[in-house]
């Protein structure tokens, strides 16, 4: 007991001195985030006919994927009986905002993203299991469906179909990140959480994650393989994350505004808490470091002509610092709305151990998953032209 009362202050209920939620479920609104980020920047070139990001769409694409396959891990690790999980399908609950969510994936996964992905490399699947060799040739052949013609009719067909799932994937991809925002917001016993602006907060800041992230891959591979990166592709890709971050962060000051004139009695301990247990993470990492610099920095780039060498280095420091920022906001949000008594009398804090079922370890091979599917992915759908993997 006394190992619990470590770092705890004031008066809390024994409930409220261990934290409930640890850093899987931190990782687990992190990694949506990023899958309807992902998918949003590939429907700039589907949907809004944006062709200068053409060749990241079918790499988001993918993205989208390897994160959507990886982002219940987190929760399945967190359940005391992972195994019954499954029955949330067989009798739904429609009032459990987490039973509805399995819905909502399932609707994302095998409707929308899989499809897209399917329709638009169909073409490239069947000349692949004509012309491969070995085990990938079976894989192929399998991922055809039984589907072999290419005419230039079904083709259009595809492409008709394709457009009109992605026209409703942007609004999934919406309800998919909004949806984990609407679990948070929804929590009114939770002062830190019970705000109308969270679903929107966590639309938007999934769209600066999802972004960045594609555009820092798009320039690994890029790298990795040898070939110029476009830059009229990382320029616009850029040009918009930066416009996502300040509608982000102007929605998270306006909900500051709403609270400090709101002014309820939770508010002297949620000040409380920015000022010591959350000071590092929310206002050095999470606006200083991971929000003003790297809005400043692709400011810079449009309002000062410099080098493509320069836009490349700034492109990147900004990239990974949104990542972290993200991340920052998250933990800031999950871990931060459990810090403090309902009663407002008492703190705790939180310490995370390394090689248990929820601690930093598992932590980080579920960070590290997502990037060995798209690896797997991308060598079996190689989501660059077709002479460029000639390469």
């Amino acid at each position: 007991m006394g190992t619990l009362l470590h770092g705890v202050e004031g008066y809390m209920y024994p409930n409220e001195v261990e934290l409930q939620w640890s850093v899987l479920i931190v990782l687990y609104p992190y990694i949506t985030g990023l899958v309807a980020g992902a998918f949003i920047l590939a429907s700039l070139e589907r949907v809004f006919k944006v062709e200068a990001v053409k060749p990241t769409y079918r790499l988001a694409l993918l993205v989208a994927l390897a994160f959507l396959l990886v982002a219940p891990l987190p929760l399945q690790l967190h359940l005391g009986h992972p195994e019954r999980s499954f029955e949330m399908y067989l009798t739904p609950h429609r009032s459990s905002a987490m039973a509805m969510f399995g819905f909502v994936y399932l609707w994302y996964l095998m409707i929308v993203l899989l499809m897209e992905i399917w329709l638009d490399y169909r073409k490239n699947i069947v000349e692949w299991a004509e012309t491969g060799t070995g085990l990938k040739r079976w894989i192929y052949r399998i991922l055809t469906l039984g589907s072999r013609n290419v005419s230039a009719a079904a083709l259009r067909v595809d492409d008709r179909v394709g457009y009109f799932i992605t026209l409703i994937g942007v609004p999934s991809a919406f309800l998919l990140h909004g949806y984990v925002g609407f679990i948070f917001g929804s929590i009114k016993a939770n002062p830190w959480w019970s705000t109308p602006l969270m679903p929107v907060v966590f639309i938007f800041s999934a769209m600066v994650s999802g972004i960045a992230a594609v555009l820092l891959l798009y320039m690994l591979t890029s790298k990795l393989r040898r070939t110029p990166i476009d830059m009229r592709c990382v320029d616009t890709i850029g040009r918009y994350l930066l416009y996502t971050f300040v509608i982000d962060f102007s929605l998270e000051m306006l909900d500051l505004v709403h609270r400090l004139y709101e002014a309820d009695e939770s508010l002297r301990a949620l000040d409380f808490m920015v000022h010591t247990r959350l000071f590092f993470s929310q206002v050095i990492l999470q606006i200083f470091i991971g929000t003003l610099l790297p809005i400043a920095l692709l400011g810079l780039t449009q309002i000062v002509k410099l080098s493509e060498g320069a836009r490349k280095a700034i492109y990147v420091a900004a990239g990974s610092v949104t990542m972290i920022s993200i991340f920052a906001m998250r933990w800031n949000v999950v871990i931060g709305g459990q810090l403090f008594s309902k009663s407002f009398l008492g703190y705790t804090s939180y310490k995370m151990a390394f090689a248990t079922r929820e601690g930093l370890l598992p932590a980080i091979i579920l960070v590290l998953l997502p990037f060995l599917i798209l690896y797997v992915l991308v060598k079996l759908l190689p989501p660059w032209p077709k002479r460029e993997a000639a390469v």
